[in-house]
C-alpha cells in the first residue's frame, strides 16, 4: 500500500473554486465513508481548512487512486469534475509526507508560520480516528506531523515570518499603519463564534476596541464568547496602561443589520453556505452611518465578483487499470517506499508519449464513459504536474485596471469566511473597506519570508527521511517476527525429538541443552536481522522483506498474521 493525497488549496484553485469546494462536517463524514469503501483505498483523512481542501488515502494502486480520489472529491465537492481537475494537486508516497510536514509546520499557509492549522490537522485525525478510516499509516503520519509542526514552532522563529490571518488581516484593514493605533476606540462585530471568530474577537480586544458584539445563530454561543471576552479583556483588566478594557455583548442574528450601522469593524466568519452581508446590506449601513448614499465606484478592479467567469470544458480523469502500463509501478512495494515516486517524477517526454498511449489504449472512465483519448490526455497532464512543480499553476491574473480614488472608509470588513460570508461586490461600494481571503492571499504573496523559513524546510526535509526510515523498518518487522518463530519451532521440535531418543537425561541436563541450541540459534539470526532491519529502512530497502521471505521459505501467511496481530494491538492499545 502507498500514500496518496489528491487536493485543491488557495495555491492552486482561486477563492471562488474553493469556496464553491468547501466541504460541510457531514460531507467530510460521508467522504471517508466513501473512500474507504471504495476499491483502491484501504485508509483516508480529510484535512479540509478555510484555504485547502485535502484528501489523504492508503491506495494500492496509483493511477486508478488517483482518479478515484479526484472523482470522490468531485462528487462530495459539488464542483463537476471537469472544472476541478485542473486546480488538483497530486503528491505520492515520501513526496506527500513532505506536503503535509510542510503544511504543519505553516509552510504552505497563506500567511507562512500561522499555528492555527495544527489544530486542524488534529481535528482531521480525530475525526478519522472516530470514523475508523484512519489505519496505522495514515495514525503514524498525521502524528508525526503534528509532532513536526511543534518542533518547528519550539527550535525555529517561525512564528515571526507570518502571523495568524486574522492579524494579518486587521494589518491590511489598517492599511499599513498600527493596528493598535488604528483599532483604539472603535466598536467591532463579530459574525460568528467559532475559533476563528473567537481569536478575532480576542485579537481586537488585545488590540483596544471599546466594545465587541458578538452575533451568532446560536445565541448561546454568542453570549460565552462575551462573558469570556469581559472576563478577559473587560474593564479593570486591561493588559497595560494604554488600552481601557472592552465590553462585549452578544446579540442575535436578526439584529446585525441594526449592529452595522454602529460597528466600526466587522469581522465575519460563520459556516454558513450562502452569503451573511450583501452589498445592499452594506450599503444601507453606510447609508445609515453617514446620512448619504453609498456610492458604488465603477470600473474598480480589485474586488469584482467572480461568479460570472465560465471555463473552457476539460476532459474527465480516468480510472486507469496497471496492465502494461509503461511507468515503473512495479518498484512499488508493499507498505512505504521512496520508489513510488517513480510513478510521479522524473518522467521525460518519450515515457509521457507511452503512459498517454497505454491510457488510449484501455482506459475508460467507468462513470462517465467518455473517450480513452480524453482519459490519456488528463492522466498525462496530472502526471506532468506531478513532477515537475507538484500543483497546477495558477491561472494568471489579469491586470488591474488603473486604482480609483476612494474616500476614507466609513467601516471596516473582514471576511475569514469559506465560503465567504461578504458579497464580493462589497468591493465597489465607496466608504468601505473589505479584505477577503482573495485579497490576503494577493498581500502575502509579497510578504517577505523570514530566515527560519529555511530553517524548518531543513527539518521538513530530516522529519521526512526519518518517517520513510520508520515505516520501512516497520514493513519487516513483520518478516523478522516470523523468521524468530519458525527458529523457535525448530528448536522446540528438535528439544523434543531429542528427549525421545535420550529419555535417560536428567531435567539439568536437559535444560543446558535447550539452553545451548537456542544460545547458538540466537547468534545465527542475531547479526542477519539486525542488518536487513538497517537495510530495509534506506531508500529503496523494501525488496529485502521479500528476499528474506524467499530465502528461509517463510509462509507469507504467517507473515500476515503477525501483521494482523500488530494492527490490532495497536487499536486496542490506542487512546479514544
Amino acid at each position: 500500500m502507498s500514500l496518496l493525497v489528491v487536493g485543491l488549496s488557495h495555491r492552486s484553485a482561486p477563492v471562488s473554486v474553493l469556496e464553491r469546494a468547501a466541504l460541510s462536517a457531514d460531507a467530510q463524514i460521508k467522504l471517508l465513508q466513501d473512500t474507504v469503501a471504495a476499491e483502491p483505498a484501504t485508509e483516508a483523512a480529510v484535512l479540509a481548512t478555510c484555504n485547502r481542501i485535502e484528501l489523504y488515502a492508503d491506495v494500492d494502486k496509483f493511477h486508478a487512486g488517483v482518479a478515484e480520489l479526484s472523482t470522490l472529491l468531485a462528487q462530495h465537492s459539488g464542483v463537476g469534475l471537469d472544472e476541478l481537475t485542473p486546480y488538483l494537486y497530486v503528491h505520492y508516497e515520501d513526496r506527500a509526507v513532505h506536503h503535509l510536514f510542510s503544511v504543519a509546520c505553516g509552510l504552505d499557509s497563506m500567511v507562512v508560520g500561522e499555528g492555527q492549522i495544527l489544530g486542524q490537522i488534529k481535528d482531521s485525525l480525530a475525526r478519522a480516528q472516530e470514523l475508523h478510516t484512519a489505519g496505522k499509516l495514515l495514525n503514524d503520519l498525521f502524528q508525526q506531523a503534528l509532532r513536526v509542526g511543534k518542533r518547528a514552532h519550539s527550535e525555529t522563529g517561525i512564528d515571526r515570518a507570518g502571523q495568524s490571518l486574522v492579524t494579518f488581516g486587521l494589518e491590511q484593514l489598517a492599511a499599513g499603519g498600527d493596528v493598535r493605533q488604528w483599532a483604539t476606540g472603535r466598536t467591532a462585530l463579530v459574525i460568528g463564534a467559532g475559533s476563528m471568530s473567537s481569536l478575532a474577537a480576542a485579537t481586537l480586544a488585545r488590540a483596544g476596541v471599546a466594545e465587541v458584539v458578538v452575533a451568532n445563530r446560536t445565541f448561546e454561543r454568542a453570549e460565552r464568547l462575551a462573558l469570556l471576552l469581559e472576563e478577559q479583556h473587560g474593564h479593570g483588566v486591561a493588559e497595560d496602561e494604554d488600552t481601557a478594557g472592552v465590553t462585549a455583548r452578544a446579540v442575535r442574528m436578526d439584529a446585525v443589520a441594526d449592529e452595522l450601522t454602529r460597528a466600526d469593524v466587522v469581522v465575519s466568519c460563520t459556516g454558513a453556505t450562502g452569503l451573511v452581508l450583501t452589498a445592499e446590506t452594506v450599503a444601507q449601513a453606510v447609508e445609515g452611518r453617514t446620512g448619504a448614499p453609498a456610492a458604488e465606484l465603477d470600473g474598480s478592479g480589485d474586488g469584482a465578483s467572480t461568479a460570472g467567469r465560465t471555463k473552457a470544458a476539460l476532459p474527465p480523469t480516468s480510472v486507469g487499470t496497471e496492465e502494461n502500463c509503461p511507468l515503473d509501478l512495479a518498484a512499488v512495494q508493499p507498505g512505504f517506499s521512496l520508489m513510488g515516486e517513480a510513478a510521479v517524477a522524473g518522467m521525460d517526454a518519450a515515457t509521457l508519449e507511452q503512459h498517454a498511449a497505454w491510457a488510449a489504449g484501455g482506459a475508460v472512465d467507468r462513470r462517465e464513459r467518455r473517450g480513452p483519448e480524453a482519459d490519456a490526455e488528463l492522466i498525462t497532464a496530472l502526471a506532468v504536474t506531478a513532477a515537475t512543480v507538484g500543483r497546477i499553476p495558477e491561472r494568471r491574473r489579469p491586470e488591474p485596471v488603473a486604482e480609483i480614488p476612494r474616500p476614507a472608509p466609513a467601516v471596516f470588513l473582514l471576511d475569514l469566511a469559506m465560503p465567504r460570508d461578504i458579497d464580493a461586490a462589497v468591493h465597489r461600494l465607496a466608504g468601505v473597506r473589505l479584505v477577503d481571503i482573495e485579497s490576503l492571499a494577493e498581500a502575502s504573496a509579497d510578504a517577505p519570508m523570514a530566515a527560519d523559513v529555511d530553517q524548518v524546510r531543513r527539518i521538513v526535509s530530516d522529519e521526512v527521511a526519518a518517517f520513510g526510515a520508520a515505516q520501512r523498518a516497520a514493513h519487516i518487522t513483520p518478516t523478522v517476527v516470523a523468521l524468530r518463530t519458525m527458529a523457535a519451532d525448530v528448536v522446540a521440535g528438535e528439544i523434543a525429538r531429542l528427549d525421545g531418543r535420550l529419555p535417560g537425561l536428567d531435567e539439568r541436563q536437559r535444560s543446558e541443552i535447550r539452553q545451548t541450541v537456542h544460545r547458538v540459534v540466537d547468534k545465527l539470526l542475531h547479526a542477519p536481522t539486525v542488518r536487513v532491519k538497517q537495510l530495509a529502512a534506506e531508500p529503496g530497502g523494501a525488496g529485502y522483506a521479500d528476499a528474506l521471505r524467499t530465502l528461509f521459505d517463510l509462509d507469507p501467511e504467517t507473515v500476515a498474521a503477525v501483521s494482523r496481530a500488530g494492527d490490532s494491538t495497536e487499536k486496542k492499545d490506542r487512546p479514544a
